[in-house]
């Protein structure tokens, strides 16, 4: 019994994989795995477009409604409004998905995001804009929680990492696609109801779809719910891997009901292990944001007017182009994370923003004293063209990627959905706060406040963040442990316990 734990519990591991290659899963191999994870990543995609689409659409809501083109705290309000709704959506997130499900909480996002969706097309005010901006923001709370706890759960773990990437590669593609349907839609009649209420259909498709896909396997599995986690495991491994996979899977259940029983959700920061992965974790979705990608994504058009190309169709092509470098450098990270590692990859991902962020500030800054050279205009478009080339590789997906790899697995939910509540309240910050600092300050000098957060977080990755690339989660686990308690900690695997 205690040999067949010990293997069970390896399933699907590099050691279980190298014994029994025949087993290993491949993308092409399992239709049914990609379908769910593009069905489940339409979250992605709807998170990624609802929050790039402001930023063109803003520019038609000023012109339409004059108290807003006269007040950039209302023009701030009307951004900041969906991440104050996602900042509640992650916050409840991960205990509506321990007690509902991964496919309930889909379900409710998307009525979030259709609702929110039809609110701001039919809006005869500003007001109804921002409650409406609100919803769509929790509906971007619960799937920036749920779609990649999801996609995990019924993956393989040999393919998991790439399946996770992307929903992040899904959450570029919806920023690309607000910028082309901005850009598409400047001389249709009614311009930022369409581009705001458009978000509604793929709402409605993945409400479709999720009728029919499966709930999380390992939710069903800690519901008791056990024959219908195995016909789920059925459609996603072949025998005999899944009689493996349902033997690891009871024996984490196992374990995690143990763990639970001792740390409630109430008192798990009181783990010093758990508090001091959860800084480093949190640390980096915080830094993530401080940087300013909110500021560039959202507020990519007005920069570019401000840098001195005045025509809103301008400003929104050279957007879609800062757009499209985003998805096409996600697609680079998505390769590199596992090539290069998490650390390497966020610290050179870093000093490329500390250098393009030294020209962005350094050009709005000459330009917005009294030089007009549209030269400078054009080396801010650069500036912001090489903070997204090597943003978008680095502390685009590894926030997200170490967050889901930290914490351990009882645990993950809540630590994650946290960790994703603290992303959200930066990027609130600073899409609030950014429009009012230009205004007290200056463009440059704005800048160069981001430029000494950025380097102020490469010091924070230098002496926090450990490398995390090819260990197991068990490894990772005694990571924290030994940083919480010492490297002489007497420190049991899952393996070793099974077999005492």
């Amino acid at each position: 019994m205690v040999t067949d734990m010990c293997v069970s519990i390896k399933a699907g591991s590099s050691d279980y994989l190298e014994k029994h290659p025949e087993r290993r899963i491949s993308f092409s191999q399992n239709f049914y795995i990609i379908g769910v994870t593009f069905a489940a990543g339409i979250g992605g995609l709807l998170f990624g477009y609802d929050t790039g689409v402001i930023s063109g659409a803003l520019l038609y809501i000023k012109d339409d409604f004059e108290v807003v083109k006269n007040s950039s705290f209302l023009q701030e309000l009307i951004v900041a409004m969906a991440l104050i709704g996602a900042i509640f959506g992650a916050a409840i997130g991960g205990y509506i998905n321990d007690s509902l499900g991964r496919k309930a909480a889909t379900i409710v996002a998307d009525i979030c995001f259709a609702v929110g969706s039809l609110l701001i097309a039919v809006a005869p005010n500003p007001t109804l804009i921002i409650v409406g901006r609100f919803f769509v923001g929790l509906g971007v709370g619960f799937a920036s929680v749920t779609a990649p706890m999801y996609i995990a759960e019924v993956s393989p773990s040999e393919i998991r990492g790439g399946l996770v990437s992307v929903n992040c590669l899904m959450i570029t593609t919806g920023q690309f696609l607000s910028f082309v349907i901005n850009y598409g839609l400047t001389r249709v009649p009614g311009t930022w109801r369409w581009m705001l209420g458009i978000a509604g259909t793929p709402a409605v498709i993945q409400l479709v779809l999720m009728v029919f896909l499966p709930e999380s396997p390992r939710w069903l599995y800690l519901k008791n719910r056990k024959e219908e986690a195995t016909n789920v495991l059925s459609r996603i491994y072949p025998s005999p891997r899944l009689e493996d996979e349902i033997d690891i899977l009871e024996a984490h259940m196992e374990q995690e009901q143990k763990d639970k029983v001792k740390v409630k959700y109430s008192d798990v920061f009181k783990l010093k292990e758990i508090r001091v992965a959860f800084i480093c974790g949190a640390g980096l979705q915080a830094f993530q944001q401080l940087t300013g990608i909110s500021v560039i994504m959202y507020y990519s058009p007005t920069i570019i007017q401000l840098a001195g190309f005045k025509s809103n169709e301008s400003a929104l092509f050279l957007s879609l182009i800062v757009s499209v470098i985003n998805a096409g450098g996600t697609i680079i990270g998505i390769y590199l994370i596992d090539i290069v590692g998490r650390k390497k990859l966020t610290l050179s991902s870093l000093i490329g923003v500390v250098g393009s962020l030294i020209l962005l500030s350094a050009s709005c800054y000459v330009r917005g004293h009294g030089n007009p050279s549209l030269v400078y205009g054009w080396l801010a478009v650069a500036g912001l063209a090489l903070y997204i080339i090597f943003f978008a590789p680095g502390m685009g997906p590894v926030p997200w990627a170490v967050n889901t790899e930290i914490y351990p697995e009882e645990f993950r939910g809540i630590c994650g959905g946290m960790s994703a509540t603290i992303n959200w309240v930066g990027s609130v910050i600073m899409s609030i706060s950014f429009l009012s600092f230009v205004d007290a300050i200056g463009l440059g000098e704005s800048f160069m406040i981001l430029l000494a957060v950025a380097c102020v977080a490469i010091v924070f990755v230098i002496f926090y963040m450990p490398e995390t690339k090819g260990l197991t989660f068990e490894e990772v686990s005694n990571i924290w442990k030994e940083k919480a308690y010492g490297k002489d900690k007497n420190i049991e695997s899952m393996v070793e316990q099974a077999s005492t």
